[in-house]
């Protein structure tokens, strides 16, 4: 997923303190973060059959038969 390209950030007691990651991986970090609060936020919602949502875009002309 993410690669070794990191570097820590040592106290002077030897203690890893911080990670400096590059840019592109805390980027996909942000989004992996953001897609999982989605997820939570939405866990208690209704679901519907495969069925119904391909007859609900069929029906708002978003996927043809």
């Amino acid at each position: 997923m993410y690669s070794d390209n990191q570097q820590y950030i040592i106290s002077p007691k030897g203690k890893k303190t911080a990670v400096v990651i590059p840019l592109k991986h805390y980027e996909e970090m942000l989004e992996d973060l953001h897609d999982l609060t989605i997820i939570a936020e939405r866990k208690d919602e209704p679901t519907i059959s495969l069925v119904e949502l391909k007859n609900r875009l069929k029906k708002n002309g978003l996927i043809q038969d």
